[in-house]
């Protein structure tokens, strides 16, 4: 192959990456909600996808598109938009949690100051039933505690409210998610 074609072909993967990536309105993202607390003066606030994958394999991941806006009225409250992925690394649970990026490498590090909700994401690629899944000692802030019963999902992102009960709507199918709210 000549030469003058390849190195123009080798810069594009490096063009690719330097696009800038627009931030968008909360409520542009496929999952959205409000941020409650006070995290003190000046936060550095992300927000991080953590999980298991079946089986046990842990993901923190901030690399996702994402906005947390101040909302007008309360510096206790921050809009926030987060992209989950199409598909994620492997089958599994999931939450977005927020967090006080301390050292500012955006990633969440145990020991920063974290929230997160009751509300459980479940990736699946095809309409199954899922087994028991325990929370791994990977997540200090909740190993243990059984993260889903035996449940039916649905192909794509599934939404389980662990505050509810096990139902024909509870966990549902969801390919935007509003609501998805954050408590510190």
């Amino acid at each position: 192959m000549n030469r003058r074609l390849l190195f123009p072909l080798a810069l594009l993967p490096l063009l690719a990456a330097c696009r800038s990536h627009e931030v968008l309105p909360p409520d542009q993202y496929n999952l959205s909600g409000t941020l409650y607390g006070d995290w003190g003066a000046g936060p550095r606030l992300r927000l991080a996808l953590v999980g298991s994958g079946l089986p046990n394999v842990f993901t923190n991941n901030s690399a996702y598109a994402q906005n947390v806006v101040p909302s007008t009225g309360s510096a206790a409250s921050r809009s926030f938009g987060f992209d989950l992925p199409s598909f994620p690394n492997l089958v599994g649970i999931y939450q977005v949690i927020a967090f006080d990026d301390g050292n500012n490498n955006a990633k969440y590090d145990i020991g920063e100051t974290v929230a997160r909700n009751r509300l459980w994401l479940i990736y699946s690629p095809t309409d199954t039933t899922t087994p028991a899944v325990n929370i791994p000692a990977q997540f200090p802030w909740a190993a243990g505690e059984e993260a889903i019963p035996s449940m039916s999902v649905k192909r794509g992102w599934n939404v389980y409210d662990r505050a509810q009960r096990l139902s024909d709507s509870n966990p549902m199918a969801a390919s935007k998610i509003t609501g998805y709210d954050i408590y510190r």
